[in-house]
Formats: C-alpha cells, structure tokens, sequence
C-alpha cells in the first residue's frame, strides 16, 4: 500500500466546519451550500472544536470529514478497517465514557455482535407487534390532550412524547419517570446547547451526572423485576438465563441509555422536522392527504432522508488505506456526515426537495449498512407514520408557524421548539 502521513491540522482551517456546534445555527441556505462545497471537494481533514482548558480531555488535531454516499457506504462496509470502539463523536473521551454512552454503537465486533444479539430480543417480530399497538393508542392520547387548544409547541407537546413513551414501555419504565428520563436525555445529546447546559466548562460534569442519574433508574428498574413475569424487555433480559451468555447490569444500564438518546431522541426530530417540510410543500401534503397509507411508505423514508435526525457518526482508522482518491493514515478519525451525503446530488435527483413519492430512496438516515445500521429502524418507522396519521385524520391543517429553534450540534439534528397552529377540535 502506498504510503501514507498523518493528515495536517491546518489542512483546511478557516473552511466551514461542520464539525462545529455553530455551523448548524445558521440560516439553511448558508448550510446547504456549505455542505454542497464539501461534497465537491471530496473528503476534506477539518479541525475539531477547541477543548477548554477547564475540560480535561484531550485536544484532538482534527477529522476527516465525509459527505458522499458512496464514500459513507465504502467506510460503512469496512468495520474491520474503520472501527467504533475509539469514539462516535470527534472529541475524544475515555474508553469507559465511550462504552457507558454508546453501548453497543461504540464497539467493535466480536463484543458488539455479543450485546447486539442480546438485546435483540427486544425487536423481535412477536414484541415489535406488541410495541406498535401500543404506539397508536399512545398517539391518539397525545393528540386528543392538545386537540382544543389550537396552538402548540409541536416538539414537546407531540413530537417528543410518544417515542419517550413507547421507549420507556419497552424498557419497563413507570410514567411517573417519563418527565425526568425527557430532561436527562436532553443534557446528554444537547450539552452543547446553551439551554440545556448553561456553563461550557461545566458540559462534561452535566452529561455525567445525567448518565448516572438514567443508569441509577434503570438498575432500579432491572432489580424490581427479577423474579416477575413481566413482558417487557426488561424483564426478559434479568430472568432469560442465557445458555452462553449473560447481560451485566452495567451494560443493561448503558443499553437503557443509547435507547432513551438514540430511539427517543432521534425520532422525535425525524417526526418535529416532518411538519417543517409538510408546512413548506404543501402539495406535498395535500398529496399525501389524498392517500394516506399508499404514499405513507415513501413519505417517512424521505423524511428520514431529509431530517437526517443524526447529523454524523466517527469511525478511527485502524490502518493506512483509502477513501476514493484520498489517503487515510492509521489513528485518522473519519467523519460520516449523514445530512450531506443525503443531499447527494450524484444520488438524489433535486436532493432539497420534499418528495413523498421519491423512489428508490437509498438515504442513509438510519446509518450505512453493516453492523452498525440502526436496530430500530423498524419502530422508528411505525412511531413515524403512526403519530402523522393520527395528525393528518384529528388535526389536518397543522402547520408550523415559525422557524424551528434548532439544537445547537453538530452530532444530532434537532429541534427543540417549534410553534405550530391548528383549527381546535374535541378530544
């Protein structure tokens, strides 16, 4: 193989970095083109944000960053060359941190086929059909709580609440804790936004403090169903003696964890960025009110596409290779920018558009293929669709009324407010 050099720091300083929190603040015209830019241009070595010096982690020379689909399913494919075990996010914590809030998501193989198929008894066909029942009377409850009021923060009154729920029921968490996991899931994927984490000296003791709080839950939890019969995958999990293996209570904790950032957090962004788009098509909308469950199908994979609701995953080279024409040395980070390569012009044809007929849609919003492509996928769609139908049949004209507050990140694509009206209706 050819030879290959450490990538130089100051590469590409001074370029738009959306490495950084406050690229995603801005005006969307200005991100789009920047992004655009950077798939024109290849795989580009981008420095990581500045480490205070209060925070005592390490200061990183910076990531690779790339955008395309075809270099994302290259890295994606390639586990054994670009490993997770490092980190997911650019900065780089210590192992224990990675592990304890990643979970599986941070590991490699063979450790990360171990706790994938334990805990894959939860997605089981038999419990994914107990889960989406659940999932439509959940719905219909958050909509007919807020039918007459006629206005509503559409992300914490509805978008929000029913992935937390079906979460926590799968998990066998009691409602009275929904509030409290809500709040301590929004510090650990929202730190560096001002208004869940006041003091940047202070992001690192927050999202400690938030993690240990959930986990304490969830041991909590676990040890009040050993010896039941309950159904939830809880249950399961502390009282199904395994014949060659065994979930530790430190893993079940980080598992709740990832569950309660990944499969609460980032659907409610897939579902609050869907009425943004509805709102801004409204043919888009009113063609899909002419047929509902036809269209639903395509609808929710190009909200997932353009919502992108994780804005990138990190991989840590393992060994000098490439990517397309570019050189990676080993120890290199790579960036897989998920928002950007689904806009893909060589992939998507008018990639900014909100087409709910867009077929084929090979977005990577659910990661790239491999070990790591989201396990719930699958629920997340159903949350998706289910909770829009509900929306579409109680409440038709919703739209939004302002600009989304967008979370200030460069890992996750949220929203935190966005106001949204409607004609009332009765519950």
């Amino acid at each position: 193989m050819t030879e290959v050099t450490s990538a130089p720091s100051h590469a590409s300083a001074g370029a738009p970095n959306p490495l950084i929190n406050q690229f995603w603040v801005r005006p969307q015209n200005e991100i789009e083109r920047d992004l655009a830019a950077l798939r024109a241009g290849g795989p580009v070595f981008l420095p990581e944000p500045i480490v205070p010096p209060e925070i005592p982690l390490e200061q990183g020379p910076g990531s690779w960053v790339v955008t395309t689909i075809a270099d994302i399913l290259h890295v994606s494919k390639n586990p054994q060359i670009f490993s997770s075990a490092q980190g997911i996010t650019v900065t780089t914590m210590p192992p224990e941190f990675n592990e304890f809030f990643g979970s599986m998501i941070s590991m490699d193989d063979p450790r990360h086929a171990r706790l994938r198929r334990i805990v894959s008894t939860g997605f089981t066909p038999r419990m994914l059909r107990r889960l989406e029942d659940s999932v439509q009377g959940v719905a219909a409850k958050i909509v007919s709580d807020v039918a007459e009021r006629g206005e509503v923060d559409f992300v914490t009154d509805i978008a929000a609440l029913l992935p937390l729920k079906i979460v926590c029921d799968l998990m066998g968490i009691p409602d009275s804790e929904l509030q409290f996991v809500f709040e301590k899931s929004n510090v650990i994927l929202g730190a560096g936004d001002p208004e869940y984490v006041a003091d940047e000296n202070d992001i690192i003791t927050a999202i400690l403090t938030a993690g240990f709080e959930l986990a304490e839950l969830m041991k909590q939890v676990a040890a009040s169903k050993v010896g039941g019969d309950g159904n939830d995958l809880t249950s399961l999990l502390v009282n199904t003696k395994l014949e060659d293996d065994q979930l530790l209570p430190e893993d079940l904790a980080s598992f709740f964890i990832l569950l309660v950032v990944a499969g609460n957090e980032t659907t409610r962004n897939a579902t609050s960025w869907a009425l943004k788009f509805l709102t801004d098509f409204p043919d888009q909308r009113a063609l899909w009110a002419t047929d509902f469950d036809g269209l639903a199908s395509t609808a929710v994979e190009e909200i997932v596409r353009l919502a992108s609701p994780v804005t990138y995953m990190r991989r840590t080279a393992l060994q000098n290779t490439r990517i397309g024409d570019t050189a990676i040395a080993a120890g290199d980070k790579v960036c897989m920018f998920y928002l950007a390569a689904n806009r893909d012009e060589s992939v998507f044809a008018d990639p900014y558009r909100f087409d709910i007929r867009r077929d084929p849609n090979p977005h990577v919003g659910f990661g790239g293929p491999g070990p790591h492509f989201c396990l719930g996928a699958h629920l997340a769609r159903r949350e998706i669709t289910v909770m829009l139908c509900e929306l579409f049949r109680r409440l038709p004209d919703i739209r939004a009324t302002a600009e989304p507050d967008v979370l200030q990140s460069a890992f996750i694509h949220g929203i935190k407010h966005l106001p949204a009206e409607f004609t009332p209706t009765e519950p």
